[in-house]
Parts: structure tokens; sequence; C-alpha cells
């Protein structure tokens, strides 16, 4: 049974403010509702000054349109001095009248009470400061300042709903900060309700580890994102991070890149890894990993490519040491500004920080690979679903800007099992997973490299030895005897014996040919022999036959 919707003109989408702030647009569809208030919610610390300020900030300095901030919390001098950190240039903007600054003190103490109260007096201080700038955006920061003293509930109603219809009124695109209440969204439960968007943040600590998140809680007549969003705050204002897509629409390329390693890109159908495709190098301590990683790194510098590389272990300056004394030279690049190392402790902040510190060094370094060394660590600051999450999102970001990217993952047990398993539990949206590992054998330890997968690509099912040298890194083919691989010395012993064996074969071969030979000669010359004999006896009886005529 179809339904049919009646016909009639189709109302006008809400036309979006874009605030600017990085990330907040793209959740929610364009940006605020032009026009509308915005409330912003949440408890102390978690960022919602910050982010109506950089609202201000970034539409009065790139957007054109001038604003109003009133503070009951901070004064001009404060506010200006705060934001100065991260590069805004308040005292500019209102010195060039772009931006309006206001502090409103309100002390319940000093006010005595001759009448009702009303906000006429903030809304002619308000309307005065719109018209003095021409703005078309206005913040107020602290509402439940406004509002804390006042004695009935039913006049706090009916003063909110008023503010918020004057701010609709003056067609300006508010932001309204609130703090978050006890079983609320905000103190008194009501702004939440006459808000046309609303958007909460939230500071939690979790395993000494503090992370901010964004949460678009409502949006009248648009649509957004509704999931928890990380949202960090450094020297560059306020930044969210949406998931990067959830469509699977990326594109793919059939272009080929050296995995750095010759007999690599011979086991990976001669060619190596595909351009802007996933690789996971997991394996044992020792085994190689960062080695295989680093060597990928050099080969895209020498081509001519960018390579950002995340390492969370070691310095720069430890890696450049230790992979020179494999043969791999990384000054050069780094000189040439085509390897840029960044190097932090997981610790140091949560996942989401981490995922937007790398969405920024992407954005601002325009690398063509990037590799993280190891992921392993994140594990620290979060359980095995969030750190899933977050490299999910960063798989799913680098391929979708066609960057190679590269991970290594440490392996906690030897066993065959676990090996081809990964704690991260991303294995299976890695494009290629190579496996290394340590094998004891004959008194020694040696390294052994498989492909477990390459999607797209014929590729080696065979084991091979991963050698590390001062002159750089290679595979050899193990060698195999009765069911048994020989690796290392006793790999090389073995081939001392099969050439030994070989040359006695040879030699006996060549004895026999010798022989042969001489049989042949001398047959040969029987038979010339023979022949001469049977010539001579010929000729003698034709002169027998002749002297019996005469």
């Amino acid at each position: 049974m179809s339904v049919e919707l009646p016909d009639g003109p189709v109302a006008a989408p809400v036309v979006k403010c874009p605030t600017g702030i990085r990330g907040l647009d793209e959740i929610t569809e364009g940006g605020l509702p032009r026009g509308r208030p915005t409330l912003v919610c949440g408890a102390a610390g978690c960022g919602k000054t910050l982010l109506a300020m950089e609202f201000i900030v970034r539409g009065a300095h790139d957007l054109g349109e001038p604003g109003v901030f009133m503070a009951f919390e901070e004064t001009e001098g404060e506010l200006i001095a705060n934001v100065s950190s991260l590069g805004f240039a308040l005292d500019r903007l209102v010195a060039e009248n772009r931006v309006a600054l206001d502090y409103v003190y309100v002390e319940r103490s000093e006010i005595e009470e001759t009448g009702d109260y009303g906000l006429d007096g903030l809304f002619v201080r308000l309307g005065s400061m719109i018209e003095e700038v021409g703005a078309q955006r206005v913040v107020v920061d602290g509402i439940e300042a406004l509002f804390a003293a006042l004695p009935s509930e039913g006049i706090l109603r009916a003063e909110l709903r008023r503010l918020f219809r004057w701010l609709k009124d003056q067609g300006v695109t508010a932001v309204i900060t609130a703090e978050q209440g006890a079983r609320t969204l905000t103190r008194h439960g009501l702004e939440e309700y006459v808000s046309d968007c609303v958007l909460f943040l939230d500071h939690r600590v979790r395993g000494q580890v503090a992370t901010r998140r964004l949460r678009v809680v409502k949006y009248r007549g648009s649509r957004h994102g509704t999931n928890e969003y990380p949202a960090l705050i450094d020297k560059y204002g306020m930044s969210v991070l949406p998931i990067s897509s959830v469509n699977l629409d990326h594109r793919v390329s059939r272009e080929r890149i050296s995995t750095g390693i010759p007999r690599l890109d011979d086991m990976l159908g001669g060619q190596g890894y595909y351009s802007g495709s996933s690789v996971l190098i997991s394996g044992t301590a020792g085994a190689g990993k960062s080695s295989i990683a680093t060597a990928f790194a050099d080969s895209v510098c020498r081509q001519g490519g960018r390579c950002l590389y995340w390492s969370s272990e070691e310095s720069k300056d430890q890696i450049l040491r230790n992979m020179g004394s494999i043969g791999l030279a990384l000054q050069p690049h780094l000189d040439k500004g085509l390897l840029y190392y960044h190097t932090v402790r997981p610790t140091l902040y949560g996942l989401e920080n981490h995922l937007v510190s790398l969405h920024k060094l992407v954005s601002e370094w325009r690398p063509d690979a990037v590799i993280l060394d190891p992921i392993t660590n994140f594990a620290a600051i979060g359980d095995a679903g969030e750190v899933k999450l977050m490299l999910t999102r960063v798989i799913d970001f680098l391929k979708k800007a066609g960057i190679t990217s590269v991970y290594t993952s440490l392996a906690q047990s030897s066993s065959p099992a676990q090996l081809e398993e990964t704690d991260e539990g991303v294995s299976t949206l890695i494009d290629t997973w190579l496996l290394v590992q340590m094998v004891q054998a004959a008194g020694e330890r040696d390294r052994l490299l498989s492909v477990l997968k390459s999607r797209g690509m014929a590729h080696s099912n065979k084991v091979r030895e991963l050698l590390l040298s001062d002159q750089g890194i290679d595979l050899v083919d193990v060698h195999t005897d009765s069911g048994q691989v020989h690796t290392g010395s006793a790999r090389l012993a073995q081939q001392v014996r099969d050439e030994v064996d070989t040359r006695v074969r040879q030699r006996g071969s060549e004895s026999q040919r010798r022989e042969r030979h001489d049989l042949v000669r001398q047959i040969q010359s029987l038979q010339a022999r023979l022949s001469e004999l049977e010539q001579d006896a010929a000729i003698a009886s034709v002169e027998e036959s002749g002297r019996h005529g005469d």
C-alpha cells in the first residue's frame, strides 16, 4: 500500500552559519542555524567559552561577520589575554570595530530589588552593541550568572524565553553558554528546550588521561551527526574530529610503490604496495618491523615523495642512529624536507587528541605516506574497543586522502595462532599484512618474513629469511630439507653441503664423460683400423686374381 503525500509548498531548508571551527561545520552539515540561538553547555573546563569566542573571532576575521561577546565572568581585558595564546588578535578586532566586548557584573548581594526582575536593561545594552558594530553574531557567555539570584522559578522561565525570542527578533546568530546541571544539560533545565540547536561538551578523565568530546544533542530542521566526537584545544583553537567516511566510497589507485626492499617487491607481485593502501607489519620484538617500515620511508623519499613518521617509542635521533646501522641514511631526506618525524608518548594525552593531531599534521604537511610505529602502544590509554575505533578512523581518513599508510604492531606471543592476530583488531581493515618473527635454532635467533595477505595482487606464499646488515635489508630463500626449515648458519651449512654434493655429482659425471669419450675414441680407432685392413685385403684379393689369370 502506497501513501501519497499532499501537494503543497516545500519548506525552505534551515540556513546555516559557518562557525569556522575545524570539524564542527562538517558535523552540523554547514554550521549553526543562522538567525537562531544555539546553546553550548557542559561542565567547567570543557571549552564552552573558547568555542563561543572562536565563533566570534572566525566570523569577524575570516567570514566578514562582526560580532558581540557579552561575558558575565571575565572582563574584557581577561578575555583578550586568555585567547591571545591561541593566536586570536582579539584586541585588534575590537580596535577595528569588528568585535564588541562587554563585561556585565552581576552580584546578588549588591542588587537592590525595587520591583519585578526583567531583562530590559540587558536588551538595551546588547542592542546598542549590535548596532555599533553591525553585528551578525552574538555570544552570551555564562547565562546562569544572570539568573542565579532569581527567587522565582516562574520569572526565570519567562525571562529565558524572552531572551531567546529577543535574540531571534534581532536576526543575529546567537551562541549562549551554560553550565551543566546535576540531572539536566543545564542548571535550570529550560535552556535546551527553547534553543534551536544544542551542543554538549564533555571533559572526562580516564586512566589519568583527560579528553574532550562534543555531541550535537539536537538541531531543529537539520540533519546532523549524532555521535560523540573528539574535541581538541591547542595553539590554533578548537578542533572537532568527525568520522572521515561511513560509506566506504573512497577512490583506489592501481599505481604501485616500492617497499624499499627489492625481494619484498618480488614477493608482492614484483612492484610493491598499492599507492594509497594500508599496510600492517606485525611480529615479535626485534623481528625487524621498524626496519621494514623505515625502508619504505626511505623509498618514498628517494622518489621525491613526502613521508610522515609517527613514532611512539624512539626519538628522532635514536631512529636516525639505529637505521644508519643497516645502511639507511635518512638525514638527507630530513634536510630536503621530505621526511618529518613526530615523536610523542601515547600517554601524553588521550586517543582523541592523538587522532586530531594526526589530522592536523596531515593537513599541514600533506605527506604521500604515513607510518605509525607502533600502534600497540595506544593500548596504554584506551581499551580494545576504543583503540580499534580510533585506528579505524585513522585508516579510513588516510585511505580517503589517498595516502599510503604503514602500521607496525607488536605481537605479545610467538605461538603461530596468536601471531596471526592483532590486539588492536584492525587486521581485517588492512590491505597488505606482513608477518615477521624470530625463530631459534642451532643456538641462534633468526628472522623470518611472510605475506599473510595482500588484497588485489598476486603474492608469494613462501617464507623468507630477513637479513639486516650494514649493507641494508635483504630477503633470502630459506632451505628446506625433509620438512625442516633451515635459517641462519644452519642454512649456510646446508648450502655448503648441497654445493659439495653437487660438485661430487659433477665430478662423477665428468669422470664418466671422460671414460665414455676414451671408449668412443678407441672404438673409432679400431673401426678405422678395421677399415684399413679390409681395404688392404680387398687390394690383395684383386692382385691375387690377376696373377692367376696370367
